[in-house]
């Protein structure tokens, strides 16, 4: 096996040594290639198409420039061994990943539900896989257990001390996770949102006398650049209304297919029996499901007799027949649940299933959380105490979208003004 050198459109050279090219060239993490970064991003942005396979490279070659810098400004503090096991632990960070990323990490989708860390982590300590016998033929058992408790956030193994440092670099509020998501989805979506400098944010990042990470002053505006860049990737992209349609198409689709399987209505394929019935799934299995199961399925289910099923399966491959979504600033969750009943009886009397169309998704999201885990700076003090424009993204910033079939939402946007106007003065005093 021999070096390779990786072309990559964020970080140009990725230079990956020929033990650690076993290490990718396992089933495993191959398979990372078939699982969209952005779940269904791509019906709103088309290029917006990158794998989790790609993202978890970036995120190993970021681990190793930071690994370096930190060896530079603190001689002795990394050494060699645990700097190349940090940059292991976030090439495998998302092993776990189910199809479609984070959308299917849903215990009402898995029959067996585990968090993608879970998953990640058992597929590391299987004899069985791959992964876990090339990662352990690579370190050995020692350093193999090193880097799980590295990626489990401990503070030691085998009597060794494990600086926090080490899973910050993988796992925390400056990570180089978030790092390389950033610049990559900003990318591959067309987002122009300006971005950040990386190369300063890296530069400006220390360790601490407790062994945590901590910015130099110097570095906060780069940090604030940061924040900003992922605050308006969560609005104008992974919050966008039509990823969070199609999210909620999805889901409802493979719940669908799971009651008429129940039912003796459709035949599933191995890989979506498994993930959607199989309450004993073993990690082998898990580790063969990637997006084109649910893909595949849903070619043959847009011809399917029941209208719910094809129904949702022919919008997502076609992209017609979108609901649309109600066009009231400031929806909350109190205002969406009082137009259940209403919009429902306007759905039935137009002909619609309520149940079907009407459907409401929210999320929420903080821009930045301070001191839990949060951007320390060198005299200890949280960002946020420095900087007035991170303060101003830590409140909790909601998002409630509530759609019908586009043939009735103007009459349903009149209706719906009605009915939430009192709510909205109320909530105004």
């Amino acid at each position: 096996m021999r070096d390779r050198v990786i072309r990559d459109e964020i970080h140009k050279d990725i230079l990956v040594p020929a033990h650690i090219v076993t290490i990718i060239d396992t089933r495993e993490i191959q398979r990372l290639r078939f699982i969209q970064q952005l779940s269904t991003c791509y019906y709103v942005f088309p290029a917006a198409n990158h794998s989790r396979f790609i993202h978890s490279l970036g995120a190993y070659h970021l681990a190793g420039r930071l690994a370096q810098q930190l060896q530079n400004v603190h001689p002795g503090r990394l050494s060699d061994d645990d700097s190349e096991l940090v940059q292991i632990a976030a090439l495998l960070h998302d092993i776990g990943h189910p199809p479609y990323s984070h959308l299917l990490e849903d215990p009402e989708i898995f029959a067996t539900y585990h968090s993608h860390e879970k998953w990640g982590e058992m597929m590391l300590e299987s004899t069985n896989t791959e992964v876990g016998q090339a990662t352990r033929a690579v370190l050995g058992e020692a350093r193999f257990g090193r880097l799980l408790a590295i990626m489990n956030g401990e503070s030691q193994y085998g009597g060794q001390q494990i600086e926090p440092f080490l899973k910050e670099i993988v796992s925390s509020q400056l990570d180089v996770d978030r790092m390389d998501y950033l610049l990559r989805d900003q990318a591959n979506s067309g987002a122009q949102i300006g971005g950040f400098d990386i190369d300063r944010v890296l530069r400006a990042l220390r360790v601490d006398d407790d062994g945590h990470l901590y910015i130099m002053s110097w570095g906060l505006p780069a940090i604030e650049a940061y924040l900003v860049c992922r605050f308006h990737m969560y609005q104008q992209v992974y919050f966008h209304k039509v990823n969070l349609l199609t999210q909620s198409y999805l889901t409802r689709m493979l719940s669908r297919a799971r009651v008429l399987y129940q039912l003796g209505e459709l035949e599933l394929d191995t890989g979506l029996k498994n993930m959607l019935t199989n309450s004993n799934l073993d990690v082998l299995s898990y580790s063969k499901l990637t997006d084109a199961d649910v893909q595949v399925a849903m070619t043959h289910w847009a011809d399917h007799v029941d209208g719910e099923l094809s129904g949702l399966a022919s919008k997502m491959l076609s992209r017609r027949g979108f609901h649309k979504s109600l066009r009231i600033d400031g929806m909350t969750d109190e205002m969406a649940q009082k137009l259940v009943e209403p919009m429902s009886r306007m759905l039935e009397n137009a002909g619609f299933n309520p149940t079907d169309d009407l459907i409401i998704a929210s999320i929420s999201k903080r821009g930045y959380l301070p001191y839990s885990e949060g951007i320390l700076l060198p005299d200890g003090r949280d960002v946020s105490e420095a900087s007035p424009l991170i303060r101003s993204l830590i409140e909790l910033d909601s998002r409630v979208l509530v759609f019908v079939p586009e043939s009735i939402r103007d009459e349903a946007e009149l209706k719906a003004r009605d009915v939430v106007r009192p709510v909205q003065s109320r909530l105004d005093v």
